[in-house]
């Protein structure tokens, strides 16, 4: 293992506290917990958005707080959920009166310590309400989708919801914009390669040199298909039509796409996949109105990406488009 690290279990720490040095007209840190805010919070008369998960999946969920996005961000150590104290924190540190929104990937640690969180601030007249993101296709059925995972849809949610608390939309309209955009979000991914916890130093799974597996997730979760590594324009086709299987999108439907790397995939390669997704979605007769292509929520230093796709309609497109600033996002 080959890393630009100090102690491997001060990395989730510093790594924050790095970031909130590199944009300081942007973020604060707050003193005790992995946690950054905006810096302006709390923002008068806005519901507050606050987002977060284990660290590990950068620039997922610190990158994504500022203006017309999240207000704050909470961070547990690598792959682990942030405990309630610093959610409980960070939220009394962004509510401005007209409420708290979760927004997080469903992984058990995080639904389990952001309830604990909402109950505390409850009891502390903080109305609280949470959306838990559930795009990834390959991790339940569709008439399960509640218990699937949150992978790179999460930006797209946080995105919305973001920009719908920026027109000054009520706690319940937030909420209501977040849930949309949920609903009509699904992403499938393909990992190339394991990648390496510092702590431990070794990788989380077993992957051969040729070989690829599509649907895992950003921690190592098994996929759907494991099998001899495949072009580019394949990789898309398998990806798009299961995506398209589990929400069909009838000839004229537009969409904002996401080609995410896994961490350790080249920006070039991103670009030949998204390539391929665009040409596959062009047939379809499915107009792209907004493309993402990097880095949005990785797992670590894993080798692959994923394919997200937002089914726009008029509201959506409009939050979709509005202008935010944050570390891994600025959109005038």
């Amino acid at each position: 293992m080959k890393k630009l690290i100090n102690d491997p279990n001060d990395c989730a720490r510093e790594s924050i506290e790095g970031l909130a040095l590199a944009f300081p007209h942007l973020l604060r840190k707050l003193e005790r917990w992995q946690v950054v805010v905006r810096r302006d919070a709390p923002v008068a008369n806005k519901v507050a958005l606050l987002s977060g998960g284990g660290s590990g999946h950068e620039p997922m969920f610190a990158g994504f707080v500022g203006p017309g996005l999240a207000d704050g961000s909470v961070a547990g150590n690598i792959f682990a959920s942030p405990p309630p104290p610093p959610i409980v924190a960070a939220a009394k540190a962004i509510h401005a009166g007209q409420g708290v929104l979760f927004l997080y990937g469903n992984y058990a640690g995080d639904v389990l310590n952001f309830d604990a969180a909402a109950e505390d601030l409850q009891a502390d007249d903080i109305v609280v309400d949470t959306v838990r993101i559930t795009d990834d296709v390959t991790s339940a059925p569709p008439e399960r989708r509640q218990e699937r995972r949150g992978i790179a849809g999460d930006f797209f949610v946080i995105k919305i919801a973001g920009a719908a608390a920026a027109e000054g939309g009520s706690l319940a309209v937030v909420s209501a914009a977040a849930r949309k955009a949920n609903d009509r979000t699904r992403s499938m991914g393909v990992a190339l390669s394991s990648c390496i916890i510092p702590a431990s130093g070794k990788p989380i799974f077993g992957l051969g040199e040729r070989d690829m597996e599509i649907g895992m997730g950003l921690h190592g979760e098994p996929g759907v298909h494991r099998g001899q590594l495949a072009p580019a324009d394949a990789v898309a086709a398998m990806l798009v039509s299961r995506i398209l299987a589990d929400q069909p999108l009838p000839a004229g439907s537009e969409v904002a796409v996401l080609v995410n790397g896994f961490g350790a995939t080249p920006l070039a390669e991103l670009y030949i996949l998204f390539r391929a997704v665009r040409r596959l979605l062009d047939q379809a007769g499915v107009n792209t109105v907004r493309a993402f292509v990097g880095n949005y929520a990785t797992s670590i230093d894993m080798a692959g990406g994923s394919v997200t796709l937002l089914h726009l309609d008029g509201e959506l497109k409009r939050w979709l488009l509005a202008p935010c600033a944050s570390p891994a996002l600025t959109q005038c």
